[in-house]
């Protein structure tokens, strides 16, 4: 009599993923990429920002040909951007995500204090997650101001001048990078590579 072979361990299913928070994923990560490229088209085109004379990227890195192009490209997706954050942030509220998505009083905690590390890294996560609220928004109200100077006078000086308000919004460049490489990380770390394959598939 042989004896029966043990069952093949059952693969962990795909985490699923609400279409919304997919789209929002989606459009986010286009929107933000082609107004980074478009941005520092704007950056080396425009004497005003130093481009000219000063440090040039290269060409692979951006989007738009010269200073016109550039504009243009980076006000369309700007657009899609804002109204991106808006419906996104109608949803999160009318179906209460945040509330299991974004960090809260007992997540700090967890980080603080907390000996389990996998409740420590899913607070780690949901701050880094949430941070990027602050410093997505901070990128569209800077951008604004550097819009329209007159019409939203009340943002230039918020910042203390417009030097101030270019340098705080190129800043946020490098920051949503960095956000974004920790959430991917985060994520593998998490849920391995299914939780990020979830949000794109």
């Amino acid at each position: 009599m042989t004896a029966k072979a043990a069952p093949a361990p059952r693969k962990a299913p795909i985490p699923k993923q609400a279409l919304a928070a997919k789209v929002f994923h989606w459009v986010n990560i286009i929107s933000l990429f082609a107004m980074m490229g478009s941005g520092l088209q704007i950056y080396n085109a425009n004497p005003v920002f130093g481009g000219r004379a000063g440090t040039h990227f290269p060409a692979p890195m951006m989007i738009g040909g010269w200073l016109a192009g550039g504009r243009h490209w980076h006000f369309f997706f700007m657009w899609f951007f804002a109204l991106n954050l808006l419906w996104y942030g109608i949803y999160i509220f009318a179906t209460k995500r945040w509330q299991n998505r974004y960090v809260a009083k007992n997540d700090l905690e967890a980080i603080q204090k907390g000996k389990n590390p996998k409740r420590r890294n899913y607070a780690i996560h949901r701050l880094i997650y949430t941070s990027f609220i602050p410093i997505l928004l901070l990128a569209l109200l800077t951008g604004l101001g550097m819009w329209k100077t007159v019409q939203f006078g009340w943002i230039v000086d918020l910042f203390g001048g417009w030097q101030n308000l270019r340098t705080v919004h190129f800043l946020t460049i490098p920051a949503v990078l960095l956000m974004m490489i920790a959430h991917s990380l985060l994520a593998l770390n998490v849920g391995q590579w299914k939780l990020v394959r979830s949000i794109f598939a």
